[in-house]
């Protein structure tokens, strides 16, 4: 039996595995990976105190440094199940079941797709929502991001060290990325920005050779070899036993924002997954904090 299991690897439950690790509880940390949304969409950071600009790799290192230099039991495994069990609760990842006193959820959010003909056909094939891990892949390429929005512009941001041309579709009738961040894509030369874009297929063979959309006037075809699909992220808690935690109408999970907590004492969320409004990693490894703190008040009161 743990005192605590924090479910996910990105800052908040990596800031959550330090502070709980510092009261001296027994801990399990479950992820699939270290670094969360981190690993994936942040190319260079400057907006973490202490680092005036830190790649997001390297950012993610020295959190996990911190974390493996206290004392968390660390399991790389999927998370399949959370449950209230009888005088604690239950968590299963890939086969193997876990009980602890409480629970914090810092699973953070999961690419919403654009479900589109051809979508799902060519995920891995040319259809991808990681630029850091795929863009690489397509040097020299033509490739489209979807969404015109922060993540799609420093998605290209990235991009065009690679490949040869970047079309970035919006369904809006303008941008909503910053300006600063939109001018350093627009000032590469190598982007060409369509509005009004509503997707109606990808396409190909064996890999992605095109996507359709329709500008409101007529239907186009671009040719390209990679869709990268930059239109935000859905919470992560399709894994959470259902009516154990309140939802937002976005799925978020409904939490005290003092101390994190949710509905079920015991049962604390932080990070993206979590209510609040700014999805920051400077916020997410605050709430990490928070939601540690009050687990070992918790725990002290239920002992």
């Amino acid at each position: 039996m743990y005192d605590l299991i924090i479910i996910g690897g990105g800052p908040a439950g990596m800031t959550a595995g330090i502070y709980a690790a510092r009261q001296k509880l027994k801990i399990l940390l479950i992820t699939e990976g270290f670094g969360g949304q981190m690993a994936k969409k942040s190319i260079d950071v400057e907006n973490y105190p202490g680092f005036i600009k830190i790649s997001g790799f390297d950012l993610i290192k020295n959190f996990e440094n911190h974390l493996k230099s206290k004392e968390v039991e660390i399991k790389m495994a999927k998370i399949q199940s959370l449950k209230k069990g009888k005088d604690c609760f239950s968590v299963s990842a890939e086969g193997e079941e876990f009980k602890a006193k409480s629970v914090i959820i810092a699973s953070g959010a999961e690419p919403r797709m654009l479900n589109v003909k051809g979508e799902k056909e060519f995920i891995g094939k040319g259809v991808s929502y990681c630029p850091i891990c795929d863009g690489p892949l397509f040097k020299g390429k033509d490739v489209v991001i979807v969404g015109g929005g922060e993540a799609g512009c420093e998605a290209g941001i990235f991009l065009v060290n690679y490949v040869k041309k970047i079309y970035v579709l919006d369904s809006g009738s303008e941008m909503t990325a910053s300006k600063a961040v939109h001018d350093v894509l627009k000032e590469s030369g190598k982007a060409e920005f369509i509005s009004n874009a509503k997707i109606k297929e990808i396409k190909g063979d064996k890999f992605v050779s095109s996507i359709a959309y329709d500008d409101g006037k007529a239907e186009k075809e671009i040719n390209v070899s990679a869709v990268f699909v930059e239109i935000g992220y859905q919470p992560a808690t399709s894994f959470i036993e259902k009516g154990l935690v309140d939802l937002t109408p976005k799925g978020e999970i409904e939490v005290d924002l003092n101390t994190q907590e949710t509905k079920e004492q015991g049962i604390f969320a932080a990070g993206d997954v979590s209510g609040g409004k700014c999805k920051q990693i400077v916020v997410a490894a605050a709430e990490g904090a928070k939601a540690a703190l009050a687990v070992s008040k918790y725990l002290k009161n239920v002992r």
